[in-house]
């Protein structure tokens, strides 16, 4: 089994999120990142955002230092 992540220091924000998720399997990183996404984010959770997260999951660990946009 191959851990997954997501790492919001990909993505621009005006809050500057350095958040970054990782779990053994996709369906506990989904409901992690869907947590993150609803609470942080305020957005509202729905199929599309479910279906958006998966698209920008990654294989293996968040790196250190994050990439900045």
């Amino acid at each position: 089994m191959t851990r997954k992540y997501i790492d919001c220091r990909e993505f621009p924000s005006e809050m500057n999120c350095t958040v970054a998720l990782s779990a053994d399997s996709e369906s506990e990183l989904l409901d992690a990142a869907v947590q993150h996404a609803v609470t942080v984010h305020k957005h509202t959770d729905s199929p599309e955002l479910r279906s958006q997260l998966k698209t920008l999951f990654h294989d293996g660990t968040p790196p250190v230092e994050g990439p900045r946009a």
